[in-house]
Parts: C-alpha cells; structure tokens; sequence
C-alpha cells in the first residue's frame, strides 16, 4: 500500500484549520475551589452551561435590611437549620418589590459564609438546569442555596414544570446539601386573572374549573416556607428612612440628625416615586445626606 506524506504546505493549513477551530471551540470552565467561594451564577452555554464563580457578594448585613424583622427571624432560622443538617424548608419569598427579598438572601450569605453556606444564583430560564447544576455540588461539603431571583412563569413552561418536580421530589429531588429559595412578585409564581374566580360556565365552558385553579397554584404550595413581604405605611416608611439617616450620618461622622426638615423631604420623596418600599427609603437617605453634607463643605 502506498505510504501518505503530507508536504509542508498542507501541514502548514491543516495547523491554520486547527488553530482556527480551537479559537472557536468554548473554552474548559475554571474549576471553583468552593473553599475560596462563596457564590457562583449559571451560565447557560449550548444545550447545557457551566457554574461561574462570583468574586465579590454585595456587602448587605442582615442589621442592613429594616422594616421586615419578622421575615429575616423565619428565613434566618430555616437556614440556620439546614447548615445544622437538620430538616429546612425549600422558600418562596414573595411581595412587593423593593422590599429586601433578594437582598436578604445575599446578607445570610455574608453573614453565614463561614459556616458553609453557598449561593448558587439560577436565572428562571435555566432551572430547566437544576439536574446538571445538582450534579457539579452534591459531593461537596458546603451547603449550597440554589437561588432563582423574580421569578414569574406562565404555566407548560419547562423551568416551571423543573421546579415543581424538585420541590415535589416525585421525578427528581435535590441532595440533602441544597436548598432552592425563589422571589417573586406574585404569590403564586403565575399570572392570575379575573375570570379565574368566575367560575366555570363563564370561563370557556371549563368543566373542573377548579381542577384549573388549582394547577395555577400547586407550585407555590410545594414550598415548605410561604413568606410575605408587604408595602410600607407612610408611617413605616419615615421610620425606615429615619434609621437609614441615622447610620449613614453616624458612618460619615456627620453631626447631622433626623429632622422635621427631613421628614417631609421624605414624604415628598416618595409621593415622587410613587413606592414607599425600604429600597426608596435607603434611596432617599443616600440623596438627602449625601446633599446635606456637600453643602456643609461648600460653606
């Protein structure tokens, strides 16, 4: 048989074909060393995606987030158990926005860390992903919280049927490392209408029309904790911003103080934005004290 010899030429272009397809090949992901850690996002890639680790966690403390002690006291102590290895409650955090449900996750990381604690932050779309997610942590030993930020689905969608067999366990169950906690806007992850409290003679001649009702909200019932955050009092509110002016002077070093002045700043402040929710609160006392002390160094 005859021998194949390449000349220089054609090695010379099938090294340029290599090269060429390894530029476009994606690159291996990094291996994170959870040690170092403490939270990683989804990437989606392909048909598939890879965990890519987040390097710095906004620096919210669980004393940071005013006006919800109630819900911080329920989700604090389900985390708690779970990095005791004891039982814990998958979690749906719902209500108005603006209110500290995300961020509230984000402060139990910074303040559980060091005790194991680890956040994987999962976009809606992807919790289609949940398996491979599980599969890449269910050896390590951290206990990890997946977790999916405003989340709303419509119902049929993969994501939704994903979560609900998770938090079911009847198809696939996550490791007894992980924890899943969802935000929402919407109580029952899903969009409700007027005509699904009509009945079923005026809902497109729907015979169970309550097996339906009852399809819409099964998802949200499958988290072990169901905790509401609500909208702020105007009186709520002023003590929110009120605290919020106190730390921020005692930080700056500022002698500065709540006052009447203040107050109705404040009022004015969030009938402008039409939200009274400890985000605009925290969002006022940046602007007020921020402008406050540039006047006291322009005098």
């Amino acid at each position: 048989m005859p021998s194949l010899t390449l000349d220089k030429d054609m090695i010379e272009q099938l090294r340029r074909v290599l090269d060429g397809v390894e530029r476009i090949l994606p690159k291996p992901a990094p291996v994170i060393d959870w040690g170092e850690t403490h939270a990683a996002n989804w990437r989606r890639r392909g048909d598939s995606g890879f965990l890519e680790a987040v390097p710095e966690i906004e620096a919210f403390h669980l004393d940071d987030l005013l006006g919800i002690d109630e819900q911080k006291k329920m989700v604090e102590q389900n985390t708690r158990q779970f990095l005791a290895g004891l039982p814990a409650n998958n979690t749906l955090l719902w209500g108005t926005r603006g209110t500290g449900k995300s961020s509230l996750v984000r402060a139990l990381l910074h303040r559980y860390a060091s005790e194991g604690l680890r956040v994987i932050q999962v976009d809606k779309d992807d919790l289609v992903h949940l398996p491979a997610i599980v599969d890449e942590i269910k050896r390590q030993p951290y206990r990890f919280i997946l977790f999916s930020d405003d989340v709303s689905f419509e119902t049929g969608e993969s994501s939704y049927k994903m979560l609900k067999s998770a938090l079911d366990g009847s198809v696939y169950a996550p490791p007894e490392n992980v924890l899943i906690y969802v935000t929402s806007n919407r109580r029952h992850l899903i969009p409700e209408y007027e005509s699904d409290n009509r009945g079923a003679m005026l809902v497109n001649n729907e015979i169970h029309h309550g097996e339906a009702v009852e399809e819409k909200i099964s998802l949200s019932g499958r988290f072990g904790l169901w905790i509401g955050f609500h909208p702020f009092s105007q009186e709520q509110f002023l003590e929110v911003a009120r605290q919020w002016v106190e730390r921020l002077c005692e930080r700056s070093g500022s002698n500065l103080r709540w006052n009447e002045e203040a107050r109705k700043a404040a009022i004015t402040w969030t009938r402008q934005k039409g939200d009274g929710s400890g985000r605009i609160a925290l969002q006022f006392a940046n602007q007020w004290v921020g402008s406050m002390l540039l006047k006291q160094i322009k005098n």
